[in-house]
């Protein structure tokens, strides 16, 4: 830190115990104090989450137009793509705080170091993020504004949605709340692993482990959904609170068992090891496997909302029209897209800031294989192998699981049909393709890292 941020930091102290965390996260990350596309990605991400949560909330909503039976099942439709996306975004305004959390070891150090009390780095902290998650949520309703004229040509029954589309401005205000909380909470989560001590801060030297009782919690879950799904409801309403019930927590399940089967999986790979940079990209997974899993859950994501899609277009397929008033088909293949194309969105936000936050997280590591005299490509090789390895198992148990769940409802005709195939086959490739070039994108923090 400068002569001159010392002496503000000094004067900060002396005024309002209020005004001092304020103070000197402004003066932590004025230009020039941080690295550029680490500090970015972070508000793009969440201006992102907020776009994509206020154009589903509000294309969800403009289904309350109606008040008919139809209507009403448009708008059953819509809640079940509500689900599909809603806990990525989630997941991905999380993936967001914890990027912006990383960025702060060192200013937090120095703080510390200068007299700061362990409360005040805390404060500082919270603050970040909340102001970055703020920046990118009103960023994110800036970019709903200007969806909105596109939206509102969408049709469904006929009709564009027009007028229909806008939220009311409180709805506007409770998204940009909630991004602002989501990141506030998800930051003084992530301080429970950092020591705040007179010497620094450091975040805790231990590895990650996880238990193999997260597969028998996974394939309980399942278990039970599928039993859901094959004991007829009580009735209409109750059936589809257990459907959307059931794929939610298939959806959430997936979170729970993708560490675990992506620690199993590189400790396969470091056995059979022969390149260095295969033994590096292994110990690297093996080191926190739920940061490797967080690389590519994005992934699993598309892939299970690309099977239930794929065997919705199927079924749609083969289904008539029964008058030329009758646009439900259609209207279900548009919201389809829909779902898909944000499921993209959100891989490609995932992808960059979940692997901007890994280089970060490994900077010690990758400097002293710099200095040590590793070459940039062996290095880069290894991070890369770290994330493109466990993917085709993440594709493969994420698109078993919603299949499995589908097969009461569905039978297997539909699941197996050539269209709901080449829907994975192109959604898995989309995806996989997205990721690959968040690794790409990420190449410069990576050299920001080297040369620090």
């Amino acid at each position: 830190m400068t002569a001159a941020a010392s002496s503000a930091f000094v004067r900060a102290a002396e005024s309002s115990p209020l005004a001092v965390p304020l103070r000197i996260a402004w003066l932590l990350n004025r230009p020039g104090t941080t690295g550029r596309a680490a500090a970015l990605l972070p508000a793009a991400s969440f201006a992102v989450v907020t776009t994509l949560l206020l154009t589903v909330l509000a294309g969800a909503l403009s289904f309350l137009q109606w008040g008919d039976q139809e209507g009403d099942l448009y708008l059953m439709l819509a809640g079940f793509a509500l689900i599909l996306l809603v806990l990525p975004l989630v997941t991905l305004g999380g993936s967001a705080a914890r990027l912006a959390a990383r960025r702060r070891d060192e200013h937090l150090s120095t703080l510390r170091l200068l007299g700061a009390s362990a409360r005040t780095v805390r404060q500082v902290t919270v603050l970040e993020a909340s102001a970055q998650a703020l920046a990118g949520a009103l960023a994110g309703v800036a970019g709903y504004l200007f969806l909105a004229p596109f939206v509102q040509l969408i049709h469904f029954r006929g009709a564009a949605l027009g007028a229909a589309y806008w939220l009311h401005p409180a709805a506007g205000l409770f998204a940009v709340a909630a991004v602002v909380l989501l990141a506030a909470v998800s930051s003084a989560v992530g301080l429970r692993k950092v020591v705040v001590s007179p010497l620094g801060v450091r975040t805790r030297a231990t590895a990650q482990k996880v238990h193999w009782s997260r597969a028998g919690i996974a394939a309980a879950v399942i278990a039970v959904g599928v039993l859901a799904l094959m004991v007829p409801g009580a009735g209409a309403a109750l059936g589809i609170m257990v459907i959307f019930g059931v794929f939610a927590a298939g959806m959430s399940v997936l979170n729970v068992v993708g560490p675990w089967l992506v620690a199993r999986s590189a400790k396969r790979r470091l056995r059979r090891a022969h390149t260095p940079q295969a033994l590096m990209a292994a110990r690297i997974v093996l080191d926190a496997p739920k940061a490797a899993w967080r690389q590519v859950s994005a992934l699993s994501m598309v892939c299970f909302t690309a099977v239930v899609a794929g065997a919705g277009a199927a079924a749609l397929q083969g289904a008539q029209s029964e008058g030329p008033e009758d646009f439900l088909l259609q209207d279900i293949m548009t919201g389809v897209l829909i779902t898909v194309i944000a499921g993209f969105l959100m891989v490609a936000c995932s992808a960059g800031i979940n692997q901007a936050a890994t280089v970060l997280d490994r900077a010690d590591l990758y400097r002293s294989l710099d200095r040590m005299g590793m070459p940039r490509e062996v290095i880069d090789a290894a991070r890369i192998g770290a994330v493109m390895q466990p993917l085709l198992l993440v594709s493969i148990v994420s698109t078993a699981v919603p299949a499995v769940l589908l097969f009461p409802l569905t039978g297997a005709a539909l699941l197996v049909s050539p269209v709901s195939v080449a829907f994975l086959a192109g959604s898995v490739v989309v995806g996989v393709a997205l990721v690959r070039a968040g690794l790409a994108a990420t190449g410069s923090v990576l050299t920001g890292v080297l040369e620090a």
